[in-house]
């Protein structure tokens, strides 16, 4: 719920509205805008309070009706959020990518592919150290060995490390060598996992269910908001549905609804949503045309032989290939991605 100010309330009206609300267990946020000045009840149970909140004195409306997301809200927060990954800043005027293979297999497969999506332009390296598989029989990942692998590479390149999460007692332990942790699509609805990153101060990256709709997406993100820790990136990753040519279908409406919806960064995956490499550029180019902040693209030195999503990942060379291509629709959509110096 959402209440709406008088435009000429007093900051000691303001302060006698938020006290109230406070008083009575809820959380609050307040919001100055062109618009007006805003007070974002947060938690459950707000109709219980909407009769006298309406009644006090500075309070020219409610909106019982406002989105159950009010931390990640546009409403609350018109202008956009700049995520900081170190001195990588997502959600700015530059197009972020982050680049690497599905897991991390072996010292020489990680440094090899670190090493050939920073020449192309990639800011973060991703690459899995904890892997949750459909088959229980599939690579899970080299685990703590997995992150330190990481670790040496970004010190070898200075790229930064974005990984998955998969458990809520593996949080610290994955905080302590990425600079960045993952919610896969799978976990997306795991709660208890979305309150663990909300707790720590790593930015999170929180992927698309795969049969979740906008909304839901949202409502994972509040959670992690609500947990004190507003560094929140998006990511649209494809959804289920019953076209079967593609590994999962590329949602890019949800883009322009996610800008229009809140104030988060949005970035984009087309490898999980292709399926195939060959379908990949095309929809990266997509992506950045339709406004994604940023992508995340699977890269591995040996496809035919990765351990997991070789079918997807593109050759250090194609993918280098696409970062020229995206420097001309990063342009003429207004934005620019930055290539190192050949």
């Amino acid at each position: 719920m959402i209440a709406v100010l008088e435009r000429d309330a007093t900051l000691t009206r303001k302060a006698e509205i938020v006290r109230f609300l406070e008083q009575e267990g809820f959380r609050v946020q307040v919001s100055e805008t062109p618009e007006g000045s805003f007070v974002s009840v947060v938690g459950e149970g707000a109709e219980s309070v909407a009769e006298v909140l309406a009644g006090m004195p500075g309070v020219a409306a409610l909106r019982p009706d406002a989105p159950g997301y009010p931390l990640v809200s546009r409403t609350h927060k018109p202008e956009a959020t700049r995520v900081k990954v170190d001195e990588v800043v997502i959600g700015g005027s530059e197009i972020v990518v982050m680049a690497g293979p599905c897991s991390v297999e072996s010292r020489t497969q990680i440094l090899e592919s670190a090493d050939a999506v920073r020449a192309a332009g990639a800011k973060l390296l991703r690459g899995g150290a904890f892997k949750p598989r459909t088959s229980p029989y599939s690579f899970q990942g080299l685990g703590r060995e997995g992150l330190e692998l990481l670790a040496e590479a970004r010190e070898r390149t200075g790229l930064k490390v974005v990984t998955e999460v998969v458990a809520p007692e593996d949080v610290d332990l994955l905080a302590e060598h990425a600079d960045m942790l993952q919610i896969g699509a799978r976990n997306m609805h795991n709660y208890r996992l979305l309150s663990a990153v909300g707790s720590q101060p790593r930015p999170v990256l929180l992927k698309r269910g795969m049969m979740s709709t906008v909304d839901e997406m949202l409502l994972a993100a509040e959670y992690v908001v609500a947990g004190g820790n507003p560094r929140v990136v998006l990511c649209e990753r494809g959804i289920r549905t019953f076209e079967t040519s593609s590994r999962n279908t590329l949602d890019l409406c949800a883009v322009p609804v996610l800008k229009e919806r809140t104030h988060l960064p949005v970035v984009v995956d087309p490898s999980h949503a292709a399926g195939r490499r060959e379908w990949v550029p095309a929809l990266a180019r997509a992506a950045v045309a339709a406004g994604a902040d940023g992508l995340i693209v699977e890269v591995h030195p040996d496809p035919p032989n990765a351990a997991s999503d070789g079918r997807q990942s593109l050759t250090p060379d194609a993918f280098a290939s696409l970062m020229k291509e995206l420097v001309t629709i990063a342009s003429a959509v207004g934005r620019r991605l930055e290539l190192p110096e050949p």
